[in-house]
């Protein structure tokens, strides 16, 4: 028979917790991490959810009925572009979403962004079609939005080199030829050079019609 002392002290004694066994805890945590992986790819839109939702902003921002440049959703889409391009770089879509994110960079403003997406096409896709273009435009760029006039026409040179049959090269010999010159400057060859030619058509038609007289 206990005493009430250590009746009471019994009954205050707590409980003991048997610890996992080693066995246990390594099932514990190698479910636990399957599980946090789980969550995480679960959580991860799909390639097709991807696409999908590239294709729902490219009709919203390109819409025919669109005002104005939407600049925050082109941002979005940019960096819609460059998601799945970063987890699908071999995928056939890829070359285009990026041939697209330089263009929105372009036509944003962003010269240095856009000549990195243009090299990074040409470093990782110099097979496909839009390759020569990226060259093009990368001319371009340093011609008309980095002032770069030196870097401008060593890349058309070596467009021209590089791409002989592209339907763009006349294109860029003809930016060489202009190459530097102001909006005046053009305007004043350009009507100089109508007015020799109207005087050598003018000169043409009185040696005709001495010709006739005689």
């Amino acid at each position: 028979m206990f005493s009430p002392w250590l009746r009471q002290r019994k009954e205050k004694t707590p409980a003991i917790i048997e610890k996992p066994k080693p066995n246990n805890m390594k099932k514990y945590i190698i479910l636990l991490f399957c599980v946090s992986i789980g969550l995480m790819t679960g959580c991860k839109p799909s390639r097709e959810k991807k696409i999908t939702r590239i294709n729902n902003l490219e009709k919203s921002l390109f819409a025919p009925d669109a005002f104005s440049f939407n600049q925050e959703k082109a941002d979005s889409l940019q960096a819609y572009y460059l998601e799945f391009i970063k987890d699908y770089p071999k995928d056939s879509l890829a070359p285009g979403y990026l041939f697209k994110a330089a263009n929105i960079a372009m036509n944003s403003g962003d010269g240095s962004k856009a000549l990195g997406f243009f090299d990074q096409y040409i470093q990782n896709y110099s097979d496909q079609p839009k390759a020569p273009m990226c060259l093009f435009f990368k001319a371009f760029i340093y011609e008309n939005m980095m002032r770069d006039l030196d870097k401008a026409k060593e890349t058309y040179l070596l467009f021209i080199e590089t791409y002989p049959a592209h339907d763009f090269t006349n294109d860029a010999k003809l930016a060489l030829v202009n190459l530097g010159k102001t909006p005046d400057m053009l305007v004043k060859e350009f009507e100089e050079k109508q007015k020799a030619d109207s005087l050598r058509i003018a000169d043409s038609l009185a040696k005709i019609r001495k010709t006739k007289k005689r």
